[in-house]
């Protein structure tokens, strides 16, 4: 059976490497996008194809704040067609409402809420049928302001999600997947994830497993569509 090709944004580097990773394991011939993770993406590439040498992994560049229209297209020139777009690359900076610069609220806005909007729009003209599945963040669910203009990114596509998948009905599903703390920020303390989910209902650590079993599992199940899943060890809830 032919393999089917997925294109996942940002997946030179951490989550959206992982994904990566897991998708060439299940047979999934890869569009790789980066941005500025050139020699990653490279490596990458050259790693995947060591170890599926009958899979295709080609690497495609693009700023998502400015030039998000020319992906999807060019993609297709390389693939017969995308099966799976994952809306993974984003930028995350902390600052609060007062604090939030006009700059900063376009950048958080750009690549995090328009960047998927016009990538999920030319799937849908573009490829027809597929699945898309969006990576947002457990903060949709609350009001904290300390990273005021990345929140209100991910609500608005959180938002998209649900109104894509209204909208593209069978040919296309469109879920979301809500993640916590997954990956410690640069910098951060050796315990910083445990920090994190000591606050947390579950009180452990949720892993990057998580967030590729969900995907699985939104895959695997054909009449899901229009959902928000959250991986998070119950941090919504509090």
């Amino acid at each position: 059976m032919e393999s089917k090709t997925a294109l996942i944004t940002g997946s030179a580097k951490r989550i959206g490497n992982e994904l990566a990773l897991h998708l060439a394991k299940n047979s999934w011939n890869l569009a790789i996008h980066y941005n500025n993770s050139k020699a990653e993406a490279m490596a990458l590439r050259d790693y995947l194809k060591s170890l599926y040498p009958t899979q295709v992994f080609k690497v495609f560049s693009c700023d998502l704040s400015d030039n998000a229209e020319s992906l999807i297209s060019e993609v297709k020139k390389e693939f017969s067609q995308i099966d799976l777009l994952i809306n993974n690359a984003s930028v995350y900076s902390p600052s609060s409402i007062k604090e939030t610069s006009a700059e900063l609220l376009d950048e958080q806005m750009n690549v995090n809420f328009i960047a998927p909007f016009i990538l999920m729009r030319d799937f849908a003209n573009i490829c027809k049928e597929g699945c898309v599945i969006n990576l947002l963040d457990t903060r949709i669910s609350k009001f904290a302001s300390d990273y005021a203009a990345y929140s209100l990114s991910k609500v608005a596509l959180s938002h998209l999600t649900q109104m894509g998948a209204l909208e593209f009905g069978s040919s296309i599903r469109v879920n979301g997947i809500a993640p916590g703390s997954i990956i410690a920020p640069l910098g951060a303390d050796h315990d910083y994830l445990e920090s994190r989910a000591s606050r947390t209902p579950m009180k452990k650590p949720v892993g990057v497993q998580a967030i590729l079993k969900t995907v699985d599992y939104i895959l695997d199940n054909t009449h899901l569509t229009g959902q928000i899943l959250y991986c998070d060890g119950g941090e919504q809830l509090i």
